[in-house]
């Protein structure tokens, strides 16, 4: 316990200074020396109270918590394994006891034995009292000056304003032709970065400078230190932090004595009997530091307003104020004069731009409704036999075209017409089937092309319109159809945008209702629940192999699917669920657009998904898309919708009434491109522009992100300067996953071929897992993309007979691979259970942030 005797002596004598100090606030107050028993009467309660809180404060903090532990094992406390909060409550419970200290008796001791000692403590208290008010009044007393310093400062600042900054500009003009002449121009890359080494480029020429601002954006060549959120930094340097160094020290010395001069003689007088001793430029710099901080921003936001030219005229004049300020205001008018015309030239370019603008974008994604045109909308819930009926009207008509929103449902489309005895051809960006005889033709909805003529044209998913990347090519097959007859497949949610779209066309309206009706489970869906018909989705591909591997593992026969499985892969698996030779699948919500499959119950195993930005709560919307795919009339009267957590709120989802949605997406069209080419030729600019263009009410535009992240590949290259700009737009513009940078490789290895006038690259195929035959598939489709464009018809044959080879082995490494995702924890490996939500198991998870928890180190 050698701490705690240590520092009990030091706690007695703080306890003593405290009731001194009490003492004497108490005594110099009184007009009269009151008794010492008055005192302790009035203020005998916070006396007593002093040492027990001058002692358990430093007790608790000065004793090291080992010595507290061991105190209190002496006193028969079990202290092993407590926590630091209550060690120091145990604690200061036993210091209230610990060899308490009287303060009451001490100073009665002090006190109540010697009159006289009381009485000299009241009058050294009383004397002390008043030498400090008067300190405290010659105080206010200096204050008040500094003050009227201040005040007659600013008032002579203002009134002399024009004179000090007269001053000041010839000072700096002096500052910048020394610069100018004697130092160097640096380069530098990324000023921040002191890693990057400065270039010297030779001397400055003054010409290149409009105003000094802009000059002092230039480098010094030496390293600056600033503050950032309250740090330290380097940086290089820049004239802007010289030359607001400079003037802050001229001003210093030139204000302070032009201060002194004027200031009035009364307050010179009064200064000199407060201080004793003559007002002096430091004083007065000392009295005005805020004043002079603020006129330097003035003046330093002045200066950086002049032009250059005119501050390097003015070096080799001396100083006289007449001259000097009629240099000024010749300078100011005519400045005034050069800023005026370049208003006047931005507004006159913004108006042209405006012009040009309203010229290329204009009225182009204003509906043209062609009147002769009869519309036809089937609006309702996801499987309520919509597409059916759309595509029986195409089916009886002459010719028809059914623009699908993916390749797997315009194959289906495709492959459904030609079975019940319609000939049908098929034609996707990287696919094309021509069928003899065929006058329908089953198509993604990219591959529209306004110029054709179909007695009924089919658009599927109209809803998609919203889509703020594909959304224009659903405009554009609705407003610019050429046909008879439109049929528009949409939601309930998109009626009203349609119909505002539309306008005042011929419209017929079929609304749909399901004849199996959704009933959610009360109960939490589990793994052991599953049943045959059943359709588990989760939102990543990784979540269903893992999901199917345990499936299979405890002997059920599972189809998948999943948004980069190969369509023709993706329909075998339907094919094998439909025909029962699987018992239940696991898709993402992949299989809420279009599939119609034979499902009993669909199981969500998660209610949030990754939209490329955060994860977040699925839409009701989505919700109702994915869950309207449960039940088949005659198999499955009732569709099932089961939920793996908070029931409540995705029923909820799914029973709400969804927002009607009013905007859609927009894109360039080649009427659009073709005006563009007026003004300009280069795609850069196109990028500008459409950044700046404000889409109409009612409509969004495409990011065309994509596009600009492939043009910036190959800006300034021979594809560019050789290709035209709607070509060149055209490839850029080809439907291919972008994320995939090796996808992106082989385009841009791709276009150079095309430019140089040799043979295309085949795409780089491996086989080694499920994961790189996906990948190779999708390499194929972008080669076929290619091939397609450029009329390579023969040669096509070969690559879509093999890439039907490799959806035939994504199938079979399906059965395989699957084995292998089983859901691990990716930090030790450990196996988790399959509902999971996170990729770390709990211990894992608990580990990696143990060190960061928080511990109340503070000892009270």
């Amino acid at each position: 316990m050698s701490k705690l005797i240590a520092i009990y002596p030091q706690a007695v004598e703080h306890t003593k200074m405290k009731v001194f100090e009490d003492i004497d606030r108490y005594l110099e107050t009184k007009e009269s020396l009151p008794s010492f028993d008055q005192y302790l009467a009035e203020r005998g309660h916070y006396v007593e109270q002093i040492w027990v809180n001058v002692w358990l404060n430093k007790s608790t903090n000065d004793v090291p918590k080992n010595e507290k532990k061991q105190f209190l094992s002496e006193k028969g406390y079990v202290v092993h394994g407590i926590d630091r909060k209550l060690l120091n409550k145990l604690f200061r419970d036993e210091m209230r006891t610990y060899q308490p200290f009287d303060p009451m008796g001490w100073m009665k001791q002090t006190f109540a034995v010697s009159n006289e000692q009381w009485e000299r403590r009241y009058l050294d208290a009383k004397d002390n009292f008043l030498k400090r008010e008067e300190q405290k009044h010659l105080e206010e007393q200096k204050q008040s000056i500094r003050n009227e310093i201040e005040e007659s400062a600013v008032e002579m600042i203002e009134q002399n304003y024009e004179w000090f900054y007269l001053n000041v500009r010839h000072f700096v003009a002096t500052q910048l032709r020394a610069d100018i002449e004697n130092n160097s121009k640096f380069q530098s890359v990324d000023a921040f970065a002191l890693e990057v080494k400065l270039v010297d480029e030779g001397r400055f020429n003054p010409d290149t400078y409009t105003t000094v601002a802009t000059f002092f954006e230039e480098l010094t060549g030496d390293i600056h230190k600033t503050l950032n959120w309250g740090r330290s930094s380097y940086e290089y340097q820049t004239y802007f932090f010289v030359y607001e160094s400079l003037i802050s020290d001229y001003l210093s010395e030139l204000l302070p004595q032009k201060v002194l001069e004027l200031i009035p003689s009364k307050l010179k007088a009064d200064f000199q009997e407060t201080f004793h001793e003559k007002l002096s430029p430091s004083f007065v710099k000392g009295s005005i530091a805020q004043l002079l901080y603020d006129v330097e921003g003035y003046f330093i936001e002045d200066i950086q307003a002049e032009y250059l030219a005119d501050l390097i005229r003015l070096a080799d004049i001396p100083f006289e104020q007449k001259i000097h300020k009629q240099i000024y205001e010749q300078d100011f008018q005519e400045r005034d004069r050069k800023q005026k015309e370049e208003q006047a030239e931005i507004k006159r370019k913004r108006d042209a731009e405006d012009r040009m603008m309203k010229d290329i974008f204009g009225a182009e994604y204003d509906p043209s409704l062609k009147q002769h045109v009869r519309y036809v909308l089937h609006i309702g819930e996801t499987n309520t036999g919509k597409t059916h009926h759309a595509l029986e009207k195409m089916k009886a008509a002459n010719s028809g075209l059914y623009l699908a929103p993916l390749r797997l449902l315009a194959l289906e489309v495709y492959d459904k017409l030609n079975a019940e005895g319609t000939p049908c051809s098929l034609k996707t960006g990287e696919e094309e089937k021509f069928v003899a005889n065929a006058h329908h033709t089953s198509c993604t909805v990219e591959m529209f092309h306004e110029k054709e003529y179909y007695d009924v044209v089919v658009i599927d998913e109209a809803q998609m319109i919203t889509d703020k990347d594909r959304g224009f090519s659903w405009y554009k097959a609705i407003t610019k159809a050429n046909a008879e007859e439109v049929h528009i497949i949409g939601s309930k949610n998109s009626k009203s945008m349609l119909l505002q779209l539309l306008g005042d066309s011929n419209i017929e309206i079929h609304e749909y209702s399901r004849d199996t009706p959704l009933e959610v489970e009360t109960k939490e869906f589990h793994i052991k629940h599953i049943k045959k018909g059943d359709a588990l989705i989760c939102f990543s591909r990784r979540r269903v192999l893992e999901t199917a591997s345990r499936l299979q593992n405890d002997g059920h026969s599972v189809s998948m699917i999943y948004g980069s499985m190969p369509p023709e892969t993706r329909k075998r698996q339907i094919e094998q669920f439909n025909q029962g030779m699987t018992k239940v699948i696991v898709a993402t919500d992949a299989i809420g657009m279009g599939l119609n499959l034979p499902i009993r119950c669909i199981v969500f195993l998660e209610n949030e998904k990754f939209d490329g930005t955060r994860r977040r709560l699925l839409t009701s919307q989505e919700v109702k898309q994915i869950a309207g795919r449960a039940g088949r009339k005659g198999k499955y009267d009732i569709g099932k919708v089961a939920f793996t957590s908070d029931i409540k709120k995705m029923r909820n989802l799914l029973l709400q009434e969804d927002e009607p949605v009013h905007t859609f997406a927009i894109a360039p069209t080649n009427s659009v491109f073709e005006r563009f080419q007026r003004y300009y030729r280069d795609l850069g600019t196109f990028f500008e522009l459409w950044g700046k263009f404000e889409s109409p009410e009612g409509t969004k535009k495409a990011s065309l992100s994509e596009e600009k992240a492939l043009y910036q590949k190959i800006v300034g290259t021979e594809i560019e300067a050789r290709l035209s700009l709607m070509d060149l737009y055209g490839f850029l513009h080809l439907p291919f996953s972008k994320n995939e940078s090796i996808l992106t490789k082989q385009w841009e290895e791709t276009m150079f071929a095309i430019i140089q006038g040799r043979e295309l690259p085949e795409p780089i195929l491996k086989d080694n897992s499920l994961e790189e035959l996906e990948l190779s598939y999708k390499a194929i489709g972008l080669h076929l993309l290619f091939l397609y464009r450029l009329g390579e018809r023969t040669e096509t044959i070969y690559w879509e007979r093999l890439r039907m080879e490799v959806s035939n082995q994504v199938q079979e490494r399906l059965k395989t691979d699957i084995k292998k995702f089983v859901k691990k924890c990716k930090t030790c490996g450990k196996k988790l259970p399959w509902d999971h939500s996170f990729p770390t198991c709990e211990s894992c998870y608990r580990e990696k942030y143990r060190r960061y928890r928080y511990e109340d180190d503070y000892e009270f």
